[in-house]
């Protein structure tokens, strides 16, 4: 079998997806997605590059196209390059299982449970918005429920932000009780000096765990943080790559494994980090904003894992794109059910690419403090 095809694709529903198209000269097609976010067109464009060092190539041989991908262009690839590698390496896993006629957790080392809890986006301007979305959520039978540390509009000061964020998280505990899991997302919005506040003030709510209550390009500082505070952490779904996991995996620094399979370097790559996370104690919580392959990816990884903690599911299946993938996986009653059949579970209908042209959005949204000053979102 040789690869005969590798297709970008770019699509618009809400927001633009990427996916890639890989085709073999036996008719097996495999998808797969990155994720970087509103930079679509550069991960095309890394994709271009790459097709030449990929077709007539055996699809089966993940590893070592996966270092090919990597390394290829003697500067190793990283972010935009690592995304659009991992789009590429799990349509390349979704044809050998097809190929082989298996599910592809039956690749990965088969089922280790027979369905995956997940969590959805808690959305609302306002506490009263938050508290009602999140009882929703738990009428409709998630176990789980995470919002956003707030902003007041465009504008994000650290200390009034620190005391609405703890305000808000009370008043959810307090609405949904013990029972249900919470999670916090800052977003890389606070420094370590505001992350320790907060997270000292939620501290009697029990969070399951705080994301990304850092920026990520220091690790060092999660030392500081981790000192000073007694809530689980979790980080990791900006790092491209196991270098960029070796840190905070070989160090301790995280409670929870936020791999984004399509950032990271695709199944391939997040599979050696999973293992790796094990020897520590460290679960997996992957990161999940995308669409429905990335959604059937991470079941697929999560359904084989022993330390499996959490899915991010901000999408349900069936919500986004469901013309161009009229077979997704299946959500239940907060969980993520297996697939039977082979490959990803997931099938893209080409002859819909047309009808869903990419959305002019420009930049990913803005956040300033009130002096003028940019600050992430």
């Amino acid at each position: 079998m040789k690869i005969s095809a590798v297709k970008p694709v770019i699509v618009g529903d809400q927001r633009n997806f990427f996916f890639v198209v890989v085709e073999t000269d036996e008719g097996l097609r495999g998808v797969g997605e990155g994720g970087i976010t509103w930079r679509e067109q550069a991960m095309a464009g890394f994709v271009e590059a790459l097709r030449p060092s990929l077709l007539g190539e055996d699809p089966r041989r993940t590893e070592h196209l996966w270092q090919v991908m990597l390394r290829c262009g003697f500067f190793p690839a990283s972010r935009v390059g690592a995304a659009a590698i991992s789009a590429i390496d799990i349509a390349l896993w979704d044809i050998k299982a097809q190929a082989l006629g298996v599910p592809l957790y039956q690749l990965l080392g088969g089922q280790v449970r027979d369905r995956v809890v997940c969590y959805p986006h808690v959305d609302g301007e306002t506490t009263e918005e938050l508290v009602a979305d999140a009882l929703q959520k738990v009428a409709e039978g998630w176990k789980f429920v995470r919002f956003n540390f707030s902003s007041d509009g465009e504008i994000l000061d650290p200390r009034t932000a620190v005391r609405n964020g703890i305000a808000q998280f009370a008043a959810i505990r307090e609405a949904v009780g013990p029972e249900i899991e919470m999670i916090v997302d800052v977003h890389t919005r606070l420094d370590p000096a505001e992350a320790i506040r907060f997270c000292r003030g939620i501290e009697p709510f029990e969070p399951f765990f705080v994301e990304d209550p850092i920026r990520s390009e220091n690790p060092q500082l999660l030392r500081k943080l981790n000192q000073q505070v007694r809530v689980p952490i979790g980080m990791g779904e900006q790092y491209a790559t196991k270098w960029e996991f070796r840190q905070v995996v070989e160090e301790d620094l995280i409670d929870y494994a936020r791999i984004d399979l399509c950032i990271v370097g695709g199944l391939t790559e997040a599979l050696k980090v999973a293992h790796w996370c094990e020897t520590h104690y460290i679960q997996v919580a992957p990161h999940n904003p995308l669409g429905p392959v990335s959604t059937a990816a991470c079941l697929h990884l999560d359904l084989a894992l022993s330390n499996f903690a959490v899915q991010e599911c901000a999408r349900p299946p069936g919500t986004v794109l469901p013309e161009l993938f009229p077979e997704q996986v299946t959500l239940e009653n907060g969980h993520l059910l297996p697939p039977s059949g082979p490959g990803l579970g997931v099938v893209m209908d080409e002859q819909v690419i047309a009808s869903l042209p990419p959305i002019a959005e420009g930049d990913c949204p803005r956040l300033r403090r009130s002096d003028g000053s940019y600050t992430n979102w």
